[in-house]
């Protein structure tokens, strides 16, 4: 028989790549996969080859979302059977921990997406922050399985709860199903391109001031989130409608043809939190299997992607003019631009989740 395991998720499940591809990595290990999620307002129907139980809650913001998600979880749980129950992030662990504890022979894998409670939107909301803290000191020390998504967070974990968490960083396939289309930008400039969430704390403000300081060069924003509005009314301030291009929400399995299509990539992840400190963006490593030279902030895991496969330059400040200096050193060194598109050629053959996947092996058995 099939062993199963329960996957709980708070976000959408449409976009969430990373639990797409655990959820796949075990079904090919002969698991029954199940993932619980919620009806959200953008949410995209979506065909995977498991179950999917979406719900429609009453709330779906701030504290009473998160409890009316919890209390329907744990019911949900405590009348399921399953082998394992995948808990990701800490926003579903409540209801996981304690329906778990009432059962017999089921394990409790807990994936953390991100430094949770030390995320940029808790920065100065001492309650609300020091509620997540207390709930990571309460569970995470009791977590027998555990893993997240870089090194600095199973560091700052292990000394703040002795948890001793692995390490799952989320990277791209190599065999990636990408649906071929025929697409361009709306400028003939070249392009810096960002791809990613829209929130506060990108680096799309200070690259769109660099601007100024680089002539023939357009920005190309992919994505959207809450910050999207307030980023067209700054293009706005700055007087720079015909250089910044929004192209909204584009389909992951369609996103490579832009990406290609682009000729520097950005990463400009600003310190708000530790959270954002030790991040390591998906956007980072996509920028490296489209062979898309970079530039990134200087954060530790991001720097360190950087400077050990040498794929893009790291700026030391986030000013316009080292930002534009970094840029036109890349696109005006054509030795040094190839150069490093032949290291993300290789680069892109190690950092892949068809090796980092085998580590889910050690916490589901």
């Amino acid at each position: 028989m099939k062993k199963k395991v329960f996957v709980a998720v708070t976000n959408d499940i449409s976009t969430d790549q990373r639990v797409h591809k655990v959820c796949t990595y075990l079904l090919k290990n002969n698991f029954d996969i199940l993932v619980y999620g919620r009806v959200l307002p953008n949410t995209i129907e979506i065909d995977r080859p498991y179950k999917i139980v979406r719900k429609k809650h009453w709330f779906n913001n701030n504290f009473l979302f998160y409890a009316e998600y919890n209390i329907r979880l744990f019911f949900y749980l405590l009348f399921s059977k399953h082998s394992y129950i995948l808990s990701n992030d800490l926003d579903t662990l409540p209801a996981c921990f304690f329906a778990n504890s009432l059962k017999r022979n089921t394990q409790l894998v807990y994936d953390s997406h991100e430094l949770f409670s030390e995320g940029p939107e808790l920065q100065g909301r001492k309650f609300v922050q020091g509620f997540w803290r207390k709930l990571e000191y309460f569970f995470l020390p009791k977590i027998r399985k555990s893993y997240t998504v870089s090194q600095s967070i199973v560091k700052f974990y292990n000394n703040r709860h002795n948890n001793h968490m692995g390490l799952i960083r989320n990277l791209p396939l190599l065999d990636r199903k990408i649906i071929e289309e025929k697409v361009s930008f709306p400028t003939k400039n070249k392009v810096i391109l960002y791809q990613g969430v829209l929130n506060p704390g990108r680096g799309i403000k200070p690259m769109i001031k660099a601007l100024h300081l680089l002539p023939n060069i357009d920005l190309v924003i992919i994505g959207y989130g809450k910050v999207e509005q307030e980023l067209k009314d700054f293009v706005q301030l700055e007087k720079l409608e015909s250089r910044v291009h929004f192209l909204g929400r584009v389909a992951h399995e369609k996103l490579p043809n832009y990406t290609k299509l682009a000729d520097l990539g950005m990463v400009l992840e600003e310190p708000l939190g530790k959270s954002f400190e030790f991040s390591l963006p998906n956007k980072l490593f996509d920028y490296i299997h489209a062979e898309l030279p970079l530039i990134s902030g200087n954060l530790p895991e991001i720097s360190n992607i950087v400077n050990s496969y040498k794929v893009g330059i790291v700026v030391d400040s986030y000013q316009p003019e080292a930002i534009a200096k970094a840029i036109t050193l890349i696109l005006e060194d054509e030795e040094l631009y190839h150069e490093i598109k032949h290291n993300q050629r290789k680069a892109s053959k190690e950092l892949c989740w068809e090796k980092e996947q085998m580590k889910l092996d050690s916490y589901f058995n």
